[in-house]
């Protein structure tokens, strides 16, 4: 189930291990990704490009979009 965590989180699930994945289509990933980052851009987000996470360790998902 989504949740909005704010930085202190991120911080905190990262370095518990936590999954980093960026969703940005892949020349924006390319371009602007934040370090650690697994790249599964979301118009191509499904059962077969998401079967590295694992459902017993977190997932936090983000996109930075400029707007």
């Amino acid at each position: 189930m989504p949740t909005e965590i704010d930085r202190d989180e991120v911080q905190r699930l990262l370095e518990a291990g936590a999954l980093f994945v960026d969703v940005l289509p892949p020349m924006e990933y390319r371009e602007q990704h934040l370090r650690g980052a697994l790249s599964i851009p979301l118009k191509q987000m499904n059962a077969e490009t998401t079967t590295d996470l694992r459902r017993d360790q977190p997932v936090i998902v983000y996109c930075h979009d400029y707007q």
